[in-house]
């Protein structure tokens, strides 16, 4: 039971792998494959994506409560789950990226993976002078409101393979508010970046 945690982190890299492929592959960007899809091939596999992404993000939770609740925190899942986390967003947001052009997710998409690998880049640099840097509530926060956004993102994107309503009375609040959820991710990012910039200078100074 002990190893449970460990199990769920690794299936996390495992989903967040499959996810981009299969987006990418919808895409048309995965040689051989792509050529050999037809349309409704590319809308199962966005489906596939999204569920592998909800399954993913799930996991995430579970992992770190279940490693406490068992006493089972180990090195290993201290390394692979924040590892876990960056590749499921960063994979994620260049799937999406991948499936068509959108200007309105461009920037904050963008903003968010200069963050994730900014603060990786630091804790890095700060682990190789014995600097460590705890992860904030806000940062967990931040964690779950870009899960949630990109997840939200993730169904836009494919709105035609989950078979929602098309009328612009439902399209157009519903691209506003994800669109705006991304936004405010996006800058909950940059705000923790920020406070990990300054815990960093103020420690290594």
């Amino acid at each position: 039971m002990k190893n449970l945690p460990n199990i769920l982190t690794a299936s996390r890299l495992v989903l967040a792998l499959f996810m981009f492929v299969a987006l990418a592959a919808a895409a048309g960007a995965v040689p051989w494959l792509s050529e050999r899809l037809t349309a409704q091939d590319q809308l199962r596999l966005e489906r596939w994506a999204f569920w592998a992404f909800v399954v993913a993000a799930v996991t995430d939770f579970f992992d770190g409560w279940l490693a406490r609740k068992l006493n089972a925190v180990t090195v290993w899942g201290a390394i692979l789950d924040p590892i876990g986390d960056k590749i499921l967003v960063c994979g994620a947001l260049l799937g999406l990226m991948a499936l068509g052009p959108n200007a309105m997710i461009v920037l904050p998409a963008g903003l968010i993976l200069f963050r994730e690998f900014a603060v990786s880049a630091l804790r890095e640099v700060g682990a190789g002078k014995g600097l460590k840097l705890p992860v904030t509530l806000l940062a967990k926060w931040k964690t779950t409101l870009q899960l949630v956004a990109i997840g939200a993102e993730m169904v836009l994107t494919s709105w035609s393979a989950f078979g929602l309503p098309d009328t612009p009375d439902v399209v157009g609040p519903a691209t506003l508010a994800i669109h705006g959820l991304l936004w405010v991710a996006a800058i909950i990012t940059l705000i923790t970046g920020a406070q990990y910039w300054e815990a960093a200078r103020k420690a290594l100074t």
